[in-house]
């Protein structure tokens, strides 16, 4: 027996127990250090957005407590020219600083006197309805003003605070923040949007700053746009958290896992104690080969079939011991087929030799041997020894040819002896007929050469069919048949000769394709040619049947060795085809395919061909039509034929 590697040992129960519970222990402990890096990320995160958001309003309130005071400025020069223009609003209009200002922030400008009586004001005052009203302040919205002293005078410019917001505060700092002016009520002077938004201060950050200078009372106030959440809140803590409860449900899944596995692992125990008893108790060989056919396990019925052990032959590679030494050739072709994928599905005999040194005939069956991961590594092989049923058919065989033999001896005995005496009266006198006037026209020198020729071809065809008719009787009487060597090809070329006018008439081609060099068969040319003359005239007579063009038509003639010690003859036509039906029913005694036919030509055809030790078969054309085939042994010098041989 082979050395089969002892299985591993199994985990204890407790130990398996505990391993399930490891990766989630490992996953709590990854997700708790997780939870504590995000809460003091998002700690750190908060302070530095703090931070950040304190230098953001100080910087813009810087900006906007330059730019008033930069306007501031403008009207401090613009007082400095107020004693030296006339008091009227056209002057002032003239002025370039008062130009200027209203393409900048200005809204309106007032010159008052000493008791408070406006001077001039610009843009001139128009007279407003309610809505005219309404409508120039929701555009303009609530306004700042600052304040000159000019002399004895007193200048008064209203500025639009949300014009200030828009120009004074940077675009990526909108975009961040919602930026608004207000008082210290709270209460929104000016916003950068349109619509003071007025964010929930609740789940929005936000940080004020006193604006000074020329703007006392009033604060920026910076809020985050974006919504804070908690840290708990945020994406990433969601995928954590569903990332362990997946891990809650595959520790489950892999607890209950690990139990089948162990369930699994008793149950292979047992299963491979079971295996190993079968095995050894089969009563069919069984091998194991890797691709390169070198032996990987074998049984005791194997071992005790080529009478040698285990050991021995496990890691052997081709040759293999018992292989016949004169068939090692052949062998070790088909050896190398099988392990090419080339071997029959429904197996094949082979001879082996024993160790002891006698013969023994084996089937073997071989499928793909496949590893666990569905990699073809080899092939395994069933082997019968078939020494015993070979030996019963041999003697089922001869019975069979025995008896066959003795039922076409009582089947037709009568009617082959009383053919063979009818027949042989009329084909006498037709030969004698035809002696005689082929003398009587010999003698004539007028006489038509080719009357002649026919006359003696007719001749020919008479004693060709005495001859046949002698053959068939000899055949039915239990006589060998006269076998010798002869050309498989000439035989086939006398045949079609012996047709052709037929053929000639349905315009019939004959093709030929002949391997060269073909060795001579044994068999009787008598009776071979009488199965090539039944194969091609039921190819001609298919050519014209149902289902074809009527006239005209192809039959290819085929010759080739089929086998080292067998050469095969075709013949194939472009006909209709056989329809489905196979040589067993074409050979079938009183079948027939044709309206006028018996059904006995193919049947004794398939005899003829069985007695020479040959085999019939019937398959597509490839012409398209059908093809039947024989095969004869070739003629061996070295052969003497046994009184077994002799007989039928």
């Amino acid at each position: 027996m082979p050395v089969r590697p002892a299985p591993l040992p199994l985990p204890r129960r407790h130990a398996a127990s505990r391993l399930w519970a490891l990766p989630l222990v490992a996953a709590v402990l990854f997700v708790a250090g997780f939870l504590v890096w995000a809460w003091r990320a998002d700690l750190e995160e908060v302070a530095e957005r703090r931070a950040t958001m304190i230098t953001d309003a100080l910087s813009t309130e810087a900006q906007l407590r330059g730019r008033v005071d930069v306007e501031m400025a403008h009207l401090q020069d613009l007082a400095k020219q107020i004693p030296q223009l006339p008091r009227n609003a056209k002057a002032l209009a003239d002025n370039t600083d008062v130009a200027d200002g209203l393409r900048r922030l200005w809204l309106s400008v007032t010159w008052l006197d000493a008791n408070n009586r406006i001077v001039a004001h610009l843009p001139e005052l128009q007279p407003l309805t309610d809505s005219a009203i309404r409508e120039t302040l929701d555009s303009v919205g609530v306004s700042a003003h600052l304040v000159q002293v000019a002399g004895a005078d007193k200048l008064v410019v209203r500025y639009s605070a949300a014009l200030l917001l828009r120009r004074g505060a940077p675009w990526w700092l909108t975009r961040k923040y919602d930026v608004e002016l207000i008082d210290s009520s709270d209460q929104a002077i000016a916003s950068i949007d349109e619509v003071p938004l007025r964010l929930d201060p609740k789940s929005h950050e936000s940080y004020k700053v006193q604006v000074g200078g020329n703007m006392p009372g009033n604060y920026l106030e910076l809020t985050l746009r974006e919504v804070q959440r908690p840290f708990w809140r945020s994406l990433p803590i969601v995928l954590v958290g569903g990332f362990l409860v997946l891990m809650l449900v595959a520790t489950a899944l892999l607890r209950r896992q690990m139990q089948q596995v162990s369930r699994a692992e008793d149950a292979w125990r047992t299963e491979a104690a079971w295996r190993r008893a079968m095995e050894d108790s089969a009563l069919v060989g069984l091998r194991a080969r890797d691709a390169d056919g070198r032996i990987l396990f074998v049984n005791r019925t194997f071992c005790d079939m080529v009478g040698l052990p285990a050991e021995a032959l496990v890691g052997l590679a081709p040759p293999m011991p018992y292989w016949p030494p004169e068939s090692l050739a052949e062998v070790m072709q088909r050896h190398k087929s099988n392990l090419a994928g080339n071997a029959p599905r429904d197996g094949y005999e082979a001879v082996w030799h024993h160790q002891d040194g006698h013969l023994l005939n084996v089937m073997v069956f071989e499928s793909p041997l496949i590893d666990a991961y569905g990699t073809q590594i080899g092939w395994m092989g069933s082997i019968l020894d078939i020494t015993a049923r070979k030996q019963l058919e041999e003697r089922q065989r001869h019975q069979a040819e025995a008896m066959a033999t003795q039922s076409r001896l009582t089947t037709l005995g009568e009617v082959a002896s009383a053919l063979a005496h009818q027949l042989n009266q009329p084909l006498t006198a037709v030969i004698g007929y035809n002696a005689g006037l082929q003398r009587m026209l010999g003698q004539d020198a007028n006489a038509s050469p080719p009357l002649l020729k026919a006359l003696q071809r007719q001749g020919e065809q008479a004693a060709e069919a005495g001859r046949i008719v002698q053959r068939i009787r000899e055949f039915l009487t239990r006589r060998a048949p006269q076998r010798e060597a002869c050309d498989l090809v000439a035989m086939a070329r006398r045949a079609v000769e012996l047709l052709h006018r037929d053929l000639q008439r349905q315009q019939i081609k004959i093709a030929w394709s002949v391997q060269p060099d073909l060795p001579p068969v044994y068999a009787d040319p008598i009776l071979i040619e009488q199965v090539l003359i039944n194969l091609v005239r039921n190819a001609a007579d298919a050519l014209r049947g149902p289902g074809s063009s009527g006239q005209g038509g192809r039959i290819e003639i085929t010759a080739s060795q089929d086998a080292p010690q067998q050469l095969r003859l075709a013949v194939a036509d472009d006909g209709p085809g056989l329809g489905g039906r196979s040589i067993v029913q074409l050979t079938t005694a009183f079948y027939s395919t044709k309206a006028d036919g018996m059904g006995m030509g193919l049947a004794i055809c398939r005899s003829i061909i069985e007695l020479h030790y040959g085999s019939m078969a019937a398959d597509t054309s490839p012409l398209g039509g059908a093809r039947l085939s024989f095969s004869l042994p070739v003629f061996d010098t070295a052969h003497h034929p046994t009184e077994e041989e002799t007989t039928l």
